[in-house]
Order: structure tokens, then C-alpha cells, then sequence
């Protein structure tokens, strides 16, 4: 899939995006700080990979680590570039695409939140992300991500599910597999442009836990934790009441991951 196919959504969403999942800030900061707790004192230098509009950039920023923010958006680097000059913290940005990146040096931590890594084109391109995560990662250093799952898949994503928010509309086509074991969305993005409406198209693929545990293996990861994400989403009180039973909060359907890479 060429690179323009990625970015064109993004171009229109990001003035949307803070807004739109704003529902699932609080649940990721904290599965964030569950998983890596005892990890960030030790952090000095970091990268937040498919970073959007820099919030856990910013986040770790203001901890005192030294930041790289990667995403393949121009608009979303623009306007990470644009809070964190408002904020006065220094987080270096780079636009690239996530499956081939690279980083001026080794790093301790990768964050990669928000289920990017649903929103790779093909399955094959999950072991090209995490090769360019073992690369630009010091050894012994970590990378926390977060995907929705097969079960979440099967269980709510099925049919068509509507949501919108002033300006942004977003229609999702589901469908599930079971035989193969695979589920999909289909999403169309509906974002005003002064008088008109914009349409953009994308496909968000699902992942299981063994397809995840073989891929870091494969590259050279030694240590893989998993957390279901459920608990973070209910205890999440600050959370929109219309937003606390989205689907996604459900047990089994979500999931946070902490790797290690090796270190030899």
C-alpha cells in the first residue's frame, strides 16, 4: 500500500483526533503506568511511534526523558511540533512511517498506544514494525503497545457501528472469519471541510495473542507481558458517561503488551 494511502485520513482527522478519543486518554495513561512503572525512573531516552498529536510524547516529555515522536502524518508531526513548543519541552520529531524508521540513536523505550498496530495495512507488515522497533532499541530495552484482539473482533466489531463527534463522523463495516480466525473493519471517515464533508477510507485488521507472541519472538525479544485492558477502561472515572461501555473495554477483547528486547 503506498504511503499517501496512510496518510490521506490523517491529514483530515487530526484536527479531530483529541476530541474524538479523548474516552480512551485516561484508560491508556493508566495501563501505561501499570506496565511501566517500575521501568520509566530507569528511561532516558524514549521514541512514542504512530505518535498522533504527541499526548504520551508530551506525557513522558514532562518526566524528563528525551523524546522522538515518529508518525507518518505531516499534519500530526506539525501539530506535535506545535504542543510541544507550546509546552516548552523539547521532543524531536520525525516523519516516518512506522514499519521502516529509523532513530539518530539507540533508545530504552518504544510506546506505540491507541491500537496503532490494528492500522497496518497487511498482516505481513506486523514483523516489518517490530524489526524497526529491535533496531532502534538499545538492548534490554522495552516497547509497550496496545491492540484490540480477535475476541473483540468476533464479539462487538460485527455489522455496522456508527460514531460522531462535532465534525468528524465514523461509519465501521465489521466482519469476523471464524474459520480463519481473522476479523476486519472497514472504515469510513466523514470530516467537514468548511461547507462540504470529506470521505476517507481505511482497513483496521485484528490480531491474537499467539500471532503477537510469534512475531517478537522470531526477532529477537526474550521477555512478552500482557495485561487485559478492561480494568483500565472501568476505572477510568473522568471517562464521558455516553463513552464508559464502548466495546472496546470489554475483558478479552483489548490488550496492553510489554516486550523486551534481548540483550545480547
Amino acid at each position: 500500500m503506498p504511503r499517501s494511502s496512510l496518510i490521506r485520513p490523517y491529514r483530515w482527522l487530526a484536527y479531530y483526533y483529541d476530541e474524538f478519543f479523548r474516552a480512551l486518554r485516561s484508560a491508556v495513561d493508566a495501563g501505561r503506568e501499570r506496565a511501566l512503572g517500575l521501568i520509566l525512573p530507569r528511561v532516558e531516552f524514549a521514541c512514542d511511534l504512530a505518535c498522533g498529536t504527541g499526548d504520551t510524547s508530551l506525557i513522558l516529555a514532562r518526566r524528563g526523558i528525551k523524546m522522538y515522536a515518529v508518525d507518518i502524518a505531516p499534519i500530526m508531526c506539525r501539530l506535535v511540533r506545535l504542543k510541544a513548543r507550546r509546552a516548552r519541552l523539547p521532543v524531536r520529531v520525525i516523519r516516518a512511517d512506522m514499519r521502516s524508521f529509523r532513530l539518530p540513536q539507540p533508545v530504552d523505550l518504544i510506546t506505540c498506544e491507541g491500537d496503532a498496530l490494528n492500522h497496518l495495512p497487511r498482516k505481513a507488515d506486523l514483523a516489518k514494525v517490530v524489526q524497526a522497533v529491535h533496531r532502534a532499541l538499545r538492548p534490554g530495552g522495552y516497547f509497550f503497545f496496545d491492540v484490540n484482539n480477535s475476541l473483540g473482533f468476533a464479539r462487538y466489531w460485527s455489522g455496522i457501528v456508527w460514531f460522531e463527534k462535532p465534525g468528524v463522523v465514523l461509519v465501521m463495516r465489521n466482519g469476523h472469519n471464524r474459520r480463519a480466525d481473522r476479523a476486519w473493519s472497514d472504515i469510513e471517515w466523514f470530516i467537514r471541510d468548511r461547507k462540504r464533508w470529506q470521505r476517507h477510507r481505511e482497513r483496521v485488521v485484528c490480531w491474537d495473542s499467539e500471532e503477537i507472541h510469534q512475531t517478537f519472538r522470531k526477532t529477537g525479544f526474550d521477555q512478552l507481558r500482557a495485561w487485559d485492558a478492561a480494568p483500565f477502561f472501568k476505572a477510568s472515572t473522568d471517562m464521558p458517561r455516553s463513552d464508559r461501555k464502548i466495546p472496546i473495554v470489554a475483558r478479552g477483547c483489548r490488550t496492553f503488551y510489554l516486550v523486551r528486547k534481548g540483550p545480547g
